[in-house]
């Protein structure tokens, strides 16, 4: 499985988000940003993809969106409130994908 996999940003979003959480601290931004040292080298569309999925799902909230005509999906333009939530909590748990990405 690649660095730049779906289900690889995924989990390092949520992961982040539930480390945070956890331990009572803000989040950092421009650590959910697609140049985020948390991932590899991803585009800004494909981070846009991925950003919107995961709040579509219920994964995490508290994100603003914009539609943006060069791109195929609202694009997050304020991420300053974002939280994961139980959902989010529950695939970090009980996915198999995520089993996957913590092998690897």
């Amino acid at each position: 499985m690649a660095k730049n996999d779906y289900h690889v940003i995924v989990y390092q979003i949520l992961a982040y988000l539930y480390q945070r959480l956890k331990n009572g601290k803000d989040v950092d931004t421009s650590m959910l940003n697609y140049d985020s040292p948390l991932f590899e080298k991803i585009n800004k569309r494909y981070w846009a993809y991925v950003v919107y999925n995961i709040y579509d799902m219920g994964y995490v909230r508290g994100i603003t969106f914009a539609d943006l005509d060069w791109y195929d999906v609202p694009f997050a333009v304020d991420m300053s409130q974002c939280m994961i939530t139980p959902e989010g909590i529950e695939y970090l748990s009980d996915n198999s994908f995520t089993q996957k990405v913590i092998g690897f």
